[in-house]
């Protein structure tokens, strides 16, 4: 396999055995981070044996207000120093994650270097990128002239870059894997004082619906006086403060446990029955892969790609609409109404669709995206709308001692 380069802002622990299984099976990955870690990630960095590099970059922050309604804090970071460390690590893949100041570089050193491959690793949906502007959609649509294949998380990202133009037999769906080995010792079934016990994992911020979802769980609490609803809020923000000092009624009770180490998750879920994700933007959603492994059930955002991808009405969990609280009201009254040995069914089921996205999986998809872009010919187990063909670049194997191809 050729000589791989991936940029991107950081690495997550959650990402962490994704990468690695990419290393194992590229045969030579550097990869190139923009910082160690964002300002308001509660994790520590952790490589690995991944070769990582951080860059030289410049980090600004700014602010969106997003079309349902919230703002959305961004991190953008411009690591200068790129056209420089790929000239001198000569690469003949080039994998640049997003749209942003990273992949405008990455396009243009694919435009003076045409024997490398690059490929844009679009992680987003139609529903985070609703309400960008012309310039951002120009600026997109420049990339992707550069680019030879996209990754995708799902159908939804999949659309969005068919939408600007990019040839659909291009598009490589990569669902977003976790590292399941961590869940699966979890037992399936849960205690009847646990059954119906909700999870909420996640940053407490404006753009997860956490005070909307907060406020549709009480009323239907209140409506159901001889029912118990018990919800755990795993990690922090903003709007903790605000969701503590709620006022509910007796019979729905809440506590918080702030940040978690990733490590210590599986003992979190062992405890609770079903996650309740209401989301108004996630380009994936991993918390549904860590639930449905470790065996809850999912009230999963329609705006979560990971919800709408392995959530299926009453059989893994229900979809609902963080915009429409009777959709949340219509879960838990499936819930409550379903019984122990229906609900350890759904448990079941969850698990299995959710065991099909391991790390390993993942990591064919990425390499079939690699072996389509160098004519090494597309691994069996690529997710794609076509076959790749470009008969403006030739899509042979490159020799990184010289321009002509092999």
């Amino acid at each position: 396999m050729p000589r791989t380069a991936l940029l991107t802002n950081f690495v997550p622990p959650y990402r962490l055995r994704l990468l690695q299984e990419v290393a194992g099976k590229v045969g030579e990955l550097k990869i190139f981070i923009s910082t160690k870690m964002e300002d308001d990630r509660p994790w520590s960095p952790d490589s690995g044996t991944l070769d990582i590099l951080c860059q030289r970059t410049f980090t600004f922050r700014s602010e969106r207000s997003h079309p349902s309604g919230f703002k959305q804090k961004l991190n953008i970071h411009f690591p200068y120093d790129t056209l420089l460390l790929l000239r001198r690590y000569d690469p003949e893949v080039l994998i640049t994650s997003e749209f942003g100041l990273r992949s405008l570089q990455a396009a243009i050193y694919r435009l003076f270097t045409p024997r490398t491959r690059l490929i844009v690793w679009a992680t987003l949906s139609e529903q985070t990128e609703l309400g960008w502007g012309l310039g951002r959609r120009l600026l997109r649509r420049a990339i992707l002239k550069c680019a030879d294949a996209v990754l995708c998380n799902g159908s939804s990202g999949s659309k969005y870059i068919a939408g600007l133009g990019f040839p659909v037999e291009k598009i490589v769906i990569v669902k977003q894997p976790i590292d399941v080995d961590l869940f699966t010792p979890l037992p399936i079934t849960r205690d009847a004082a646990i059954a119906r016990r909700l999870v909420f994992s996640g940053r407490l911020i404006p753009l997860k619906a956490v005070i909307e979802m907060q406020a549709a769980v009480a009323e239907w609490a209140r409506t159901n006086p001889e029912k118990e609803v018990d919800l755990l809020w795993v990690g922090d923000g903003e709007l903790r403060e605000r969701l503590e000092k709620a006022e509910l009624p007796r019979n729905f009770t809440q506590s918080f446990c702030g940040n978690q180490p990733y490590q210590a998750l599986p003992g979190i879920y062992a405890n609770c029955g079903a996650l309740i994700l209401p989301s108004l933007i996630d380009e994936w959603g991993l918390v549904v892969n860590e639930a449905m492994v470790s065996g809850l059930v999912v009230l999963g955002s329609i705006y979560s790609q990971a919800a709408v991808e392995m959530v299926e009405d009453g059989r893994t969990g229900w979809l609902i609409d963080p915009l429409r609280p009777a959709s949340i009201v219509r879960a838990l009254n499936e819930l409550f109404r379903a019984p122990l040995d229906i609900l350890d069914d759904m448990r079941s089921a969850a698990r299995k669709r959710a065991m099909a996205i391991t790390p390993e999986s993942a990591a064919n998809h990425v390499q079939s995206a690699i072996r389509l872009v160098t004519g090494l010919g597309a691994h069996p187990a690529s997710e794609r709308t076509g076959a790749v063909q470009d008969a403006s670049r030739p899509s042979r194997r490159l020799r990184r001692s010289g321009a002509e191809p092999r």
